[in-house]
């Protein structure tokens, strides 16, 4: 049995619910509210310390970070593989993982002024204090911070816009060369972990980056990631709401 701890526009969720789908894994879904804090809850605390999403249980067990999760999942049932299977191929795999997590920042001063954000600054000093105490990051304070009584400015959106395209889609574009996919010769976890950074891309971010005159191979790419029946089953629909 498996139970996966989740929010529809959470990246790393979306990565974690597409892993699951490409390996036609049946789970039970618990929707986690972000904009309540509810991952901060000591309910929730109590299957992940770190107060992130999303949270795997399998077989009473909790899991969390979605890399990991991701090659737990295809350990556990290999069927169809969703790593390479060279050793060097699988440490790349990893390395595109830790490199797309790293820009995670990036994503953040775009996604969090549309719902968090809204939130956030109808709070109180006093509101926003009290609930800031509770998120046991203090990288994830400063953002809750940040969002509530400083929101990112246009001239950070815009760098933040220009790393995520020299940082992930041109280096994406290099990558997917030799055989369309991110490492080796076929679809793996590291192509699943770029799908929420570039699908957030294409919506909103820098739309005009993802087509066939400025990354063609990329444009490519994310057309075959959408036409995978796995990506309609995973429900990684528009992050604005319509």
């Amino acid at each position: 049995m498996m139970i996966l701890h989740h929010a529809w526009r959470s990246s790393a969720s979306r990565r974690v619910r597409l892993c699951l789908a490409e390996k036609g894994l049946d789970y039970e879904g618990h929707h986690v509210d972000l904009e309540k804090m509810e991952h901060h809850s000591p309910e929730y605390l109590a299957i992940n310390p770190l107060g992130v999403i999303p949270t795997l249980i399998h077989d009473g067990k909790p899991l969390h970070e979605s890399g990991t999760i991701c090659e737990y999942l295809d350990e556990s049932f290999p069927d169809p593989p969703l790593r390479p299977a060279s050793p060097y191929e699988r440490a790349e795999m990893r390395n595109w993982i830790r490199h797309i997590d790293g820009l995670i920042g990036n994503l953040i001063i775009f996604n969090w002024r549309h719902h968090l954000q809204k939130t956030a600054e109808q709070w109180s000093d006093e509101e926003l204090a009290e609930r800031v105490k509770k998120i046991p990051s203090k990288e994830r304070q400063e953002a809750w911070l940040r969002v509530a009584r400083k929101p990112y400015t246009e001239e950070e959106r815009e760098a933040a816009r220009g790393k995520l395209v020299a940082q992930l889609l041109d280096r994406m574009e290099e990558a997917l060369k030799p055989a369309g996919w991110l490492v080796g010769k076929a679809y793996s976890i590291a192509d699943i972990a770029a799908v929420p950074f570039v699908k957030r891309i294409d919506e909103e971010i820098a739309p005009h980056e993802v087509t066939a005159n400025k990354h063609p191979r990329v444009s490519h790419w994310w057309a075959s990631i959408q036409a995978r029946p796995a990506f309609a089953k995973a429900k990684i629909g528009p992050f604005l709401d319509s």
